[in-house]
């Protein structure tokens, strides 16, 4: 679904495509790295960046851009997955399997989902009418 979802997608946007468009995918951290606890998952945006790449290059001539944010774990019900798996998998409370997860992150936090939104708010600005092919981290650091 990660993958088809942004295939879908980009392919509607595609067929009839105005001037200066701007194509944003949710890519993830693990685009961009590999993460063995989720194989499938890592591929499936691995694919997602190379969608978004390779779109890049077909519409630049249009003035168009498509990019990707890639954010590490966010404050969503993907992250409330991962604590609770990692609770039932290691018998751990939640409080502790949350700091395992939010450990990945350098600054020690998930990422806010307005976090990504502001970043794809940019994405679509006039301003970042240069910016294309770019898989745009939010992280804190861990990539």
């Amino acid at each position: 679904m990660n993958l088809t979802g942004t295939f879908l997608t980009f392919r509607a946007a595609l067929q009839d495509l105005p001037p200066d468009a701007r194509l944003i995918a949710i890519a993830s951290t693990a685009s961009l790295q590999g993460n063995a606890a989720v194989p499938a998952y890592t591929a499936a945006k691995h694919g997602v960046l190379g969608l978004v790449r390779s779109v890049a290059l077909d519409i630049a001539k249009q003035a168009a851009t498509c990019n990707a944010i890639c954010p590490g774990f966010t404050d969503t019900d993907l992250a409330e997955s991962a604590i609770s798996g990692l609770m039932a998998r290691f018998d751990l409370d939640r409080d502790v399997a949350a700091a395992k997860i939010a450990a990945g992150n350098p600054q020690g936090r998930l990422i806010a989902p307005e976090e990504v939104a502001q970043a794809a708010l940019y994405l679509a600005s006039p301003g970042s009418k240069g910016i294309n092919g770019h898989a745009l981290t939010l992280s804190g650091g861990e990539i």
